[in-house]
Parts: structure tokens; sequence; C-alpha cells
């Protein structure tokens, strides 16, 4: 059973910065594909952002230049350095995992398989 939690979330002024953490059995941090998405209220789920098992990343366009995705593997932690928010970015954000390589399942959610319960960032003007 692959368990994820995140933490970090919170409120902040536009220009602000954040930090996400996922939290991963070790197993899954070192061999499976990790991810951040997000959703929004009554908008669909979104990628924001991959990093494969090789260290290979993936952005969402919207963030680009804005959020890192990162990992400690002394920690089997995922990371999300948020910085320059905007309100758009608001939204619920989850820690997902797959056992297949990030070329393949991308930054569509429905190709991702587990998932943590979310955290949620809201941005405000």
């Amino acid at each position: 059973q692959v368990q994820l939690v995140e933490s970090g979330g919170g409120s902040v002024q536009a220009g602000g910065s954040l930090r996400l953490s996922c939290a991963a059995d070790r197993y899954t941090y070192s061999s499976y594909c990790m991810g951040w998405f997000r959703q929004a209220p009554g908008k669909e789920r979104e990628g924001v952002a991959a990093i494969d098992s090789d260290g290979s990343t993936t952005y969402a366009e919207s963030v680009k230049g804005r959020f890192t995705i990162s990992k400690d593997n002394a920690k089997n932690a995922l990371y999300l350095q948020m910085n320059s928010l905007k309100p758009e970015d608001t939204a619920m954000y989850y820690c997902a995992a797959d056992w297949s390589s990030g070329w393949v399942i991308g930054l569509k959610s429905i190709n991702w398989h587990y998932w943590g319960q979310g955290t949620q960032v809201t941005v405000s003007s």
C-alpha cells in the first residue's frame, strides 16, 4: 500500500512563497515517478510538476520558472517550492505517485494511481 502524506500548505499574499512537502515510504520514493497536482473549486485536477526516478522533471507551462519540484533522498521526501505565487495558484494540492515512467504518464491525472489527501494553498491578491 502506497501512502503519501502532504504538508506545508497555507495562506500567502500574491508574490509570496510556500514549500509543500510529501512524505513517502522508501520504495515508493526511490522507484516511482512522483508529482504534484492541484484542483481548484469547480475545475478539473491539473498536473503541476513531476519528477521521475532518474531525476528528470516536467512542469506545467503555467508554473515554469516559478515552481521547482525536488526530492530529498535522506528524508524520502518530495518537495514543491512555489515562488511568485498568484491568486490563480489557489487550489488543493495533491502529491501523487505511479510506477510508470514520467514520459508515459505525463501530467495527466487519470494516469496516476496513488494520491495523498491534499493540502490547501490559498493566495490572496
